[in-house]
C-alpha cells in the first residue's frame, strides 16, 4: 500500500528540527485552515481505487471520500492537490498542503518528521507473481537471488530491503513494474493487498495474486506538520465521528468489498 512509503527522511527530519523553533510561536494549523474555510489535501490522483482521475476527470477512490468526509465534519471545503509520491512527503514538509490522505502508512521514521492521526485502513503486504509462474513463494525469504519490483520510495521497498539477497528493482508506480513482471523482467512485485485485485483486474495481464508477506502489516493514517496540537484532535474527531455514524465501513464497502477501516480480529 502505497499506503506503505518513506522519503529523504535525513533531509526532512533537519527540516522538521529547524522549523520547530518557529511552529512553537505559529498558530495551530486548526485555526488556520478555520480562517481560509479550506483544508488542502495532498494526494497522487493516480493510485485507483484510492484516488484517480474518472468520469469528467474529477477526482474519485476511497481516500478522496474519505478526505471529503474530513473536510465537511471540520466545517471546511476540501481542496486537493495532485502530486507526485516521490515529493509528496517534502511537500507536506514545504507547507503546500495540510495533510496527505493517499495510504501513508505510519512507520517510526515518518513519524519523527511528522505527526498522524488515528488510523483509518489496516492492511498487509502481499507479492504478486504471473499466472504460468508455477513458483510458490510463500515469503520474502523464498525470493532471494530473484529480482522484485516495488514503487520507489514505499515502505514496501522498504521491506523489500530488510531481506539480504533480493535484488530489489524500484520503479515510479505499479503499472511499471506489474509490465516488467508480465513481461518476466522481474520474478515478482509487492505491493498492498487491498490494491493487489484492482491492480490486476485492470491491467489486463496475466498476473495473479501471491501470498501475504509476514511483517508488512500496516496502519494508514492521515499525516501533517508537528505541532499542531488542535488540529491533531480534529481530525481524529472527525475519523472517529465517521466510524461511529458507520460512514467510514460504508466507504470501505463501497471500494473494497469489505470493512477494512478496523483491525482484523
Amino acid at each position: 500500500m502505497r499506503s506503505l512509503r518513506t522519503g529523504c527522511l535525513r533531509a526532512l527530519l533537519a527540516v522538521s528540527l529547524l522549523a520547530t523553533g518557529a511552529a512553537a510561536q505559529a498558530a495551530d494549523l486548526l485555526d488556520t485552515v478555520k480562517q481560509a474555510g479550506v483544508l488542502k489535501i495532498g494526494l497522487e490522483g493516480t493510485y485507483p481505487p484510492f484516488n484517480y482521475r474518472g468520469g469528467g476527470n474529477q477526482l474519485e477512490g476511497f481516500d478522496v471520500d474519505v478526505a471529503k468526509g474530513v473536510a465537511a465534519r471540520l466545517g471546511v471545503k476540501p481542496e486537493f492537490v495532485t502530486t507526485e509520491w516521490s515529493g509528496i512527503i517534502a511537500g507536506l514538509q514545504a507547507g503546500k498542503f495540510d495533510v496527505i490522505v493517499n495510504q501513508v502508512a505510519v512507520t517510526p521514521q515518518r513519524k519523527q518528521v511528522l505527526d498522524f492521526s488515528t488510523p483509518y485502513v489496516y492492511s498487509a503486504a502481499q507479492l504478486i507473481q504471473r499466472k504460468d509462474d508455477k513458483r510458490q513463494f510463500k515469503s520474502l525469504d523464498d525470493l532471494k537471488g530473484k529480482k522484485l519490483g516495488v514503487s520507489l520510495g514505499s515502505n514496501y521497498n522498504e521491506l523489500a530491503k530488510s531481506v539480504a539477497g533480493i535484488d530489489v528493482k524500484t520503479y515510479p508506480g505499479a503499472p511499471e513494474y506489474l509490465r516488467d513482471l508480465a513481461a518476466e523482467r522481474v520474478d515478482a512485485a509487492l505491493n498492498d493487498r487491498l490494491m493487489i485485485g484492482y491492480l490486476i483486474k485492470t491491467s489486463s495481464l496475466p498476473l495473479r495474486p501471491g501470498a501475504i508477506v509476514e511483517g508488512g502489516n500496516a496502519e494508514v493514517a492521515i499525516p501533517f506538520r508537528k505541532d499542531n496540537p488542535k488540529f491533531r484532535q480534529a481530525i481524529d474527531r472527525a475519523l472517529d465521528e465517521m466510524r461511529k455514524d458507520g460512514s467510514l465501513a460504508k466507504l470501505s464497502v463501497k471500494w473494497f468489498g469489505a470493512d477494512v477501516t478496523r483491525p482484523a480480529k
